[in-house]
């Protein structure tokens, strides 16, 4: 176990909201055929005008401002962003000063799609468990409507934009409170499922690209199926020598990937709906900012309760699996 505690959370949306409703009438649909389809009422997009930093940063200050934690204690900042926000230098270099911490702050980036969250926060708790740090920040950010394909039917619909935050501090191995398990696994064969192709060095304009290399693909029902034949085998590998079960996780808190992702993992978890935190009708899937957002509403909705297991898991592109036993 890695004895950390999980000393606040916070949050930030841009404030430009897109109805299902206004997307009925910009894709020339009946009403409700949005909402219907991808199970959205509402969801945000930050205008051209507005920056992921920035928004990490919102994100930041609202979890110091919860706990009232000085943002001097910080002593190491680690942005956990699906796509950064350019190629160098790092997004966390960029979180800094809207963040409003101390320059010399140490920062870096930790990328793993959809899960980059449950990868930073593993590195926290490793190093705040070695002593070298005392107080880190963990925050995700992402503006998936920058990558939208509009004349993609099955992902334009599915995404939204945000940021979330944690703040985390080493805890007294007597607390209980930290990381249980921890575990995540990747399948190259699904490399190609979900991905940009561009802006790296592999597709740019001096080694060639065309314009939709830059927006989000995605093979839906080849994720789903390889997916699906994984999860069980993944969840066993998790739960193995922890002291868990899955029948044992009083919240489960999942990436919030799509309407019928939600529903399927639901059923593949087999857990009770009340116990599985679902706040996609209202975000739509924020890429690697969903899980600490739903991490977020968990806490100051006090669905998680000090001493019970708190179950982190999604799927990211890769296509990798991962999850988190979590006590607070």
């Amino acid at each position: 176990m890695l004895p950390i505690h999980l000393l606040s959370t916070g949050k930030a949306l841009p404030e430009q909201q897109v109805t299902s409703a206004e997307l009925d009438a910009r894709l020339g649909h009946t009403a409700g055929h949005v909402r219907k389809k991808s199970g959205i009422d509402v969801r945000h997009h930050a205008t051209l005008t507005e920056h992921q930093s920035e928004l990490a940063g919102a994100a930041v200050r609202d979890a110091l401002r919860r706990a009232n934690v000085p943002a001097a204690s910080i002593d190491l900042l680690i942005s956990a962003s699906g796509v950064q926000e350019q190629a160098l230098p790092n997004t966390a270099a960029r979180i800094l000063e809207p963040a409003g911490l101390p320059a010399g702050t140490p920062a870096f980036d930790v990328n793993a799609s959809c899960l980059s969250f449950l990868a930073a926060l593993h590195v926290a708790g490793s190093l705040l468990t070695t002593g070298a740090y005392k107080r880190i920040a963990v925050v995700a950010s992402d503006l998936a409507s920058r990558g939208i394909n509009w004349d993609d039917a099955e992902t334009a619909l599915i995404f939204g934009d945000g940021a979330a935050a944690v703040i985390v501090e080493a805890a007294p191995t007597v607390s209980g409170a930290g990381i249980h398990a921890y575990r995540m696994e990747t399948y190259p064969a699904g490399k190609a499922f979900c991905e940009i192709r561009a802006g790296g060095t592999r597709r740019n304009p001096r080694a060639g690209a065309q314009p939709t290399d830059y927006l989000f693909h995605m093979d839906g029902k080849r994720v789903f199926k390889l997916a699906s034949q994984l999860m069980d085998g993944f969840l066993d590998r998790l739960f193995a020598g922890s002291g868990y079960t899955l029948r044992d996780m009083h919240v489960v808190v999942p990436h919030q990937a799509s309407h019928l992702g939600m529903q399927h993992l639901r059923k593949r978890l087999g857990v009770p709906e009340a116990s599985v935190i679902d706040i996609y009708a209202q975000h739509g899937n924020q890429v690697a900012a969903s899980i600490p957002t739903a991490l977020h509403e968990a806490v100051t909705r006090q669905r998680i309760q000090p001493g019970k297991p708190v179950l982190l898991v999604g799927t990211a592109a890769g296509l990798t699996l991962g999850g988190m036993v979590l006590t607070t």
